[in-house]
């Protein structure tokens, strides 16, 4: 039932499962989050994802696509990929990067898609989730640990609850 935070300490699982005992989960994210962002399309979330890169790492390789996937399925595992696509072009062995989002992230707060922006634009500089990658996606969005939380209780709203935001 909360698989989502799995790796949390007993206290917090239980307050947690509280909020929804009490059918109280779903205020609780709307109370820190109420609004949700307006990057809906392809096109504007490669827009805010690039003008973020510009801003926090400049020097990285370009991205070549950023898009909602509605292939990505197994949340407890993967909210986005990076992915590193080489490909052969006549003779020359082209490399591009691409970031997808899962789609389930076009209905949310733009704090949680700023988050896993952060996340898979850490891997552009750092591959393993070490202590040199998580100090990248802090530098990137100060709020990274709270908000990686939060969006694991926007996952089990979603999963025990349906669509938090309707508009």
């Amino acid at each position: 039932m909360l698989k989502y935070i799995d790796g949390y300490n007993v206290q917090i699982k239980s307050q947690v499962q509280a909020l929804i005992d009490q059918n109280k989960l779903g205020e609780y994210i709307l109370s820190k989050y109420p609004k949700i962002h307006s990057y809906t399309t392809d096109k504007s979330l490669y827009e805010y994802v690039t003008e973020i890169k510009n801003i926090y790492i400049k020097s990285s390789s370009p991205i070549a696509k950023v898009l909602y996937d509605t292939k990505i399925r197994d949340l407890k595992s993967a909210l986005g990929m990076h992915t590193f696509v080489s490909r052969v072009q006549g003779g020359k062995l082209k490399a591009k990067n691409e970031i997808r989002i899962s789609h389930l992230f076009k209905k949310s707060p733009e704090q949680f898609l700023r988050m896993i922006v952060a996340h898979e634009l850490a891997h552009l500089k750092e591959k393993e989730h070490d202590k040199a990658f998580y100090k990248l996606c802090v530098h990137i969005e100060p709020s990274y640990h709270q908000l990686e939380f939060d969006v694991r209780l926007f996952l089990i709203y979603k999963e025990h609850f349906g669509e938090l935001y309707d508009q």
